[in-house]
């Protein structure tokens, strides 16, 4: 039968052992669990990879002008030729981000970027009918009014 001193005793040991540090396996290895931290890289070498001439090559795109289509020239045509895209808003080259064809779904369109308000884009191999055109530009989209694909 155990009295509480000796139950005061074993608790006071108990606390003792947890109150030990560490063992230097685990708070050394990087990526490690350590109590009361969660996941740590401390210690961990950093990513390299950036400096000054990099950022300073890195594109400043304006989030803040919204591209505008204005008009689809033809606004009509067969798969495998091109039409010109004219707006607003762009952007930049290393800015823009896509041209799509409703009609297509998610098939890559080939474009050539020209400037700020114009774009070349050739039509994707899709069935005849109406498709509106989608420009994705660092502002945002824009969509054109419906645009006639025509049977090859």
């Amino acid at each position: 039968m155990q009295t509480w001193q000796s139950s005061m005793f074993t608790a006071l040991g108990l606390i003792g052992v947890l109150a030990l540090p560490l063992s230097g396996t685990y708070a050394e290895e990087p990526g490690a669990m350590v109590d009361g931290a969660g996941f740590t890289l401390y210690g961990t070498e950093s990513i390299k990879g950036s400096d000054a001439a990099k950022v300073e090559r890195d594109p400043v795109c304006d989030r803040s002008k919204r591209p505008k289509i204005f008009t689809v020239e033809p606004d009509e045509a067969k798969p495998g030729q091109k039409v010109i895209i004219k707006g607003e808003n762009f952007g930049t080259k290393e800015c823009f981000h896509a041209i799509a064809f409703s009609a297509a779904g998610p098939a890559k369109i080939e474009y050539t970027f020209v400037n700020d308000t114009t774009l070349e884009a050739t039509v994707p191999d899709v069935r005849a009918g109406m498709s509106f055109i989608d420009v994705v530009a660092g502002g945002g989209n824009a969509r054109s009014k419906g645009f006639l694909v025509k049977a090859k």
